[in-house]
């Protein structure tokens, strides 16, 4: 059983969704402590002039530490103008119809008040349908494992019987001091390794990690062939280079 624990991220690009359809669990780590300005609440979309930015509006002031799950969003008027965006961006792209009424129906069912974990994970289930990719969907908050970095991911690959972890490169810099323990409990860590793929977008030249949606947009049914063509195999610790380690601590 391979295992792979995430963040709840929104509208987020091929890797993420490579991480996914490369296990057979994926869980979203939705209790750990939400970060202002990140993945968590906003992504990029190609536009015209490259890569443009779309942030969903949380509620931060006076919730100091709060967890992803309990964050919530400010504002409903944000959907408007990401819809906006997109459609400006992708209307001419080949697969713009066919897709573009369910993601704005799922966007269209925020108000003020709607958890930002719970909207980010419609969203990623609705591209994993899109996509093909059938790998189960957890939540860390359902499980309930308390803990910190690595502690709490071996607790949850515990409880689902794990005996593979696949982490993205990005947990490198404290996840390889940890291995000792995962080896321990007879868990296999090893390393995603994805190189982003080019396929046919709209404002050449070609941008890469720009939200899947870009992907879905141009590809339409080609799309999870074309995800999994940037797909490598995994590395394992001992694999991961000085380099990397050291792009990782600086990301």
């Amino acid at each position: 059983m391979r295992v792979a624990i995430s963040q709840p991220t929104y509208l987020p690009w091929l890797g993420y969704l490579d991480l996914i359809d490369q296990v057979d669990t994926f869980v979203f780590l939705d209790t750990v402590q939400f970060e202002k300005r990140s993945w968590q609440q906003r992504n990029r979309i190609k536009v015209a002039g490259g890569l443009s930015l779309l942030t969903v509006p949380v509620v931060v002031k006076g919730r100091f530490e709060q967890r992803i799950r309990d964050v919530e969003i400010e504002s409903p008027y944000f959907v408007r103008k990401h819809l906006r965006s997109i459609e400006t961006s992708y209307r001419r792209s080949p697969f713009f119809g066919r897709y573009f009424g369910e993601l704005a129906g799922i966007l269209e069912t925020c108000k003020a008040g709607t958890h930002l974990a719970d909207l980010n994970i419609r969203l990623i289930q609705w591209l994993c349908g899109t996509l093909g990719v059938k790998t189960p969907l957890l939540r860390s908050s359902d499980i309930d494992q308390e803990g910190c970095r690595s502690e709490l991911l071996l607790k949850i690959c515990g409880v689902l019987s794990a005996d593979s972890y696949l982490s993205t490169l990005g947990s490198a810099g404290y996840l390889l001091n940890d291995t000792p323990q995962f080896s321990a409990a007879g868990i296999e860590v090893v390393f995603q390794r994805y190189d982003h793929p080019q396929y046919c977008q709209q404002f050449p030249p070609f941008c890469s990690h720009a939200s899947a949606i870009d992907l879905i947009f141009n590809e339409g049914e080609g799309s999870l062939e074309t995800l999994r063509s940037g797909r490598k195999a995994p590395l394992r610790p001992s694999e991961v280079t000085l380099g990397e380690r050291e792009e990782v601590a600086g990301a």
